[in-house]
């Protein structure tokens, strides 16, 4: 089994460049820690290219994954951990090739430059949670496999698909395509049916869904808002219109 001791070992520096957007798309891989996220991968089968371990945590390693295994030092393991307090195991997968669906039948949530990577994994774990069939980031969205979405996702991408499309493109594809506005125009949510083949488009923390992509939805929703907050978080706000189309 193979052990690394020191920081400036050439798979070390691979594995960090796993930590931005453009080394992730240069090797098609991304990087899960902790046991928890490990575990998740285990019961869903994934398949893992490399599991990164320290001498603690070898114990805990699935006999599946021996092969696999690459034992690094604590230290070497701090260098290559994104939280403050290590968890023992770096995991490293490719990242799914989900093409786009012909059709498109479900449920289905649409990112429209939603950019806070904890309010885009809480998206992706709530839409897993109600049992909608895919998450689309759309452009000028965050990353899905950035390192603090894939700790908000806690394992939901092993289980829904996530694509990556332009959102103004398939805008005709669904039969019931619902965007979120605060305008005069808007309906209160609870006035649409609850139907099977929908997309919910959720939008920018700031801006909201671009004006483009709600001039061509079937209709625009809010949620009343019943005391005297601004406005809702965009991962609260689209909890409450997904559990709606349960």
């Amino acid at each position: 089994m193979e052990k690394i001791t020191s920081a400036k070992n050439q798979k070390i520096k691979q594995w960090k460049k796993l930590q931005t957007s453009k080394g992730r798309r240069e090797t098609n891989q991304y990087v899960i820690e902790g046991e928890h996220l490990y575990l998740e991968a285990v019961k869903s089968a994934m398949i893992l290219d490399t599991v990164v371990v320290t001498e603690k945590f070898l114990s805990k390693v699935n006999p599946a994954h021996l092969e696999q295994v690459i034992l690094v030092t604590d230290d070497v393991m701090h260098t290559l951990s994104q939280t403050e307090t290590s968890q023992g195991i770096f995991c490293i997968l490719e990242i799914p090739e989900q093409r786009l669906p012909k059709t498109f039948n479900g449920k289905f949530v649409l990112l429209d430059g939603v950019q806070d990577p904890g309010n885009a994994g809480t998206i992706v774990r709530t839409a897993d949670a109600a049992g909608f069939d895919g998450v689309i980031f759309g452009e000028g969205s965050v990353d899905p496999y950035n390192d603090k979405v894939v700790r908000s996702m806690q394992g939901s991408q092993f289980h829904i698909p996530i694509y990556r499309g332009n959102i103004r493109d398939m805008m005709g594809e669904f039969e019931y395509i619902y965007g979120t506005a605060l305008d005069k125009n808007a309906k209160d949510y609870r006035e649409v049916p609850q139907t099977d083949n929908i997309a919910v488009i959720l939008g920018n923390e700031g801006n909201g869904v671009s004006s483009e992509v709600l001039e061509a939805t079937t209709h625009n929703l809010y949620i009343p808002i019943i005391g005297k907050a601004e406005s809702l978080n965009v991962a609260i706000a689209g909890g409450i219109l997904m559990y709606y189309f349960v």
